[in-house]
């Protein structure tokens, strides 16, 4: 009997040991890891570079999820034009002030040609089909892909595409007219608008239009496209910074990318079996995706073709998508840039045609201004593409070692008041005033958007045949402010809310005819 008591109580006292000891290893282990992670944290900051403080294993993770660009400009005013942040234990250089911009990425622009890579966009999202040219690291891939690219996008190419803007911007203004009952109904001009960008974007990357927004394709490609551009946020995937989160076997974000991956995946692979169809048929239409394959001099791989067509795609429905419906939502509230906009017009193009000739290179001088000013004042990517530096460099006497992340935060430089005297007011004159000042919408420097130039005809074109054609009216309370309006502050891409606008003829019979009777340029 005392034996039995005995060795209960030595067994009692041995569980109550074991949970002890557990309980202390379940306190300790963490309190280890979390001083051990801190060390580390610390030793990667870059010396003498000042940035606000950050918490542990996160760094300044919590302070930047929603409106980076605006924080990290707000910070600017602390801290300096550079300064660095720490997004878990990565420290990041943040470029706010043109001439910062100018020093860093104009000097240093071989130093600054790779890009980071992200777990999630770069390891689950682009697993199969690869990234853009945007997002790829440097390699001698690159360098074939660029090359075919800017022999697709130089100023000569683009004008063989007008034939494609004509079409497009045309349907887009028979869109509103029927859509819209001629100025009777009010509409979401969004479908509206991603039907022409995604067309645009087919047309000249494949040579095969979306010419219904009621095409199943149309939905899913535009709502995979628009997930896909919030995994290429840079503040948006937590786990991209703090590894650990990857080991959670209930991962939602990677469950996502996965299925975006896929779903993109099938409609990639239907379009290029078109073309090559189309190709060996000798029916295929002049298109990017097929001139840089006859290119006998750029012997790309499949993967590399791809990554090209990622690119076009990407770059259309982000740039043109986003700039109009900003642009729009602005118009609708501004009559006055509405009425100087039409009178520029007319003087340029006389009042009879309402869908102005396409064949004109951006001459008339306030558009052009209007497009930049929007360009500036809802810059598409607040926070450009991050470089990743491949050498040291130096900037005011501070070393910032290779391998560092680098971001241009194009919304602040746009907005520096060292530029203009007053960058919170949307203004195109100022464009007029000053044709020469930078603007940071498409980057900076070596990695620069390669399709800029094709954005801007396109953008003009829109313009000039959107306001010759419709008086834009309000008939939503509209917030078109570029911050408070922003309808997901977390995605890389800012976009506005939806909403109703009219779009009434200023000449109903005479833009009836002009769609009627219209005949492509050749």
């Amino acid at each position: 009997m005392t034996i039995s008591v005995v060795t209960h109580v030595f067994q009692g006292r041995l569980w109550d040991g074991i949970i002890a000891q557990f309980a202390l290893g379940l306190i300790l282990i963490p309190t280890v890891y979390v001083v051990y992670n801190e060390v580390v944290r610390r030793n990667a900051r870059i010396p003498a570079l000042k940035g606000p403080s950050g918490l542990p294993l996160i760094g300044n993770l919590h302070q930047i999820r929603t409106n980076a660009a605006e924080q990290y400009r707000r910070w600017a005013k602390s801290y300096g034009g550079v300064y660095q942040i720490q997004l878990g234990n990565i420290p990041i250089v943040v470029v706010n002030t043109a001439a910062a911009a100018k020093t860093i990425f104009g000097q240093n622009a071989q130093s600054l040609s790779s890009r980071p890579e992200f777990y999630t966009f770069h390891k689950v999202l682009s697993d199969t089909a690869g990234t853009t040219i945007g997002t790829s690291p440097y390699s001698d891939s690159l360098k074939r892909r660029r090359k075919g690219a800017a022999s697709a996008l130089n100023r000569p190419s683009v004008q063989t595409y007008v034939s494609h803007l004509d079409v497009e911007t045309r349907d887009f203004c028979k869109e509103l007219l029927t859509y819209g009952q001629a100025g009777t109904v009010a509409v979401d001009p969004m479908p509206m608008i991603q039907r022409l960008s995604l067309s645009l974007a087919l047309t000249l990357n494949w040579g095969v239009r979306m010419d219904s927004q009621d095409d199943k394709l149309f939905h899913e490609i535009t709502h995979v496209e628009e997930e896909v551009s919030r995994f290429r946020s840079t503040t948006g995937n937590l786990q991209d910074y703090i590894p650990l989160l990857r080991l959670n076997p209930f991962n939602v974000g990677s469950a996502k990318a996965r299925e975006m991956r896929d779903r993109r995946d099938v409609y990639l692979k239907a379009l290029n079996q078109g073309l090559d169809e189309r190709m060996a048929n000798g029916t295929h239409k002049p298109c990017i995706q097929a001139n840089v394959i006859m290119d006998k001099e750029n012997k790309l791989s499949h993967e590399e073709l791809t990554s090209i067509s990622l690119t076009m795609l990407s770059g259309g429905l982000d740039t043109i998508t986003t700039l109009v419906a900003w642009s729009i939502a602005m118009l609708v509230q501004r009559p006055d840039i509405q009425k100087t906009a039409l009178t520029a017009i007319q003087e340029y193009f006389g009042t009879e045609a309402p869908l102005c000739d396409p064949l004109d290179d951006q001459k008339c001088t306030y558009i052009v201004a209007l497009v930049r000013e929007c360009l500036r004042y809802y810059t598409v990517l607040r926070l450009a593409l991050p470089r990743a530096s491949v050498k040291d460099i130096t900037y005011d006497g501070i070393l910032i070692p290779k391998g560092t992340v680098v971001f241009l935060n194009a919304w602040a430089c746009n907005m520096d008041s060292e530029v203009w005297e007053d960058p919170e007011t949307f203004r195109p004159e100022r464009w007029i005033e000053q044709p020469d000042a930078p603007m940071f919408t498409y980057g900076l420097g070596y990695r620069m958007c390669a399709g800029s130039l094709l954005a801007n005809r396109e953008l003009y074109l829109i313009f000039i045949r959107l306001i010759n054609s419709f008086e834009l009216v309000k008939c939503d309370e509209i917030d078109h402010h570029p911050l408070t309006g922003n309808s997901d502050p977390t995605s890389l891409v800012a976009m506005p809310h939806r909403y109703l606008a009219k779009f009434i003829p200023r000449n109903e019979k005479a833009l009836r005819e002009s769609i009627q009777n219209f005949v492509a340029v050749e």
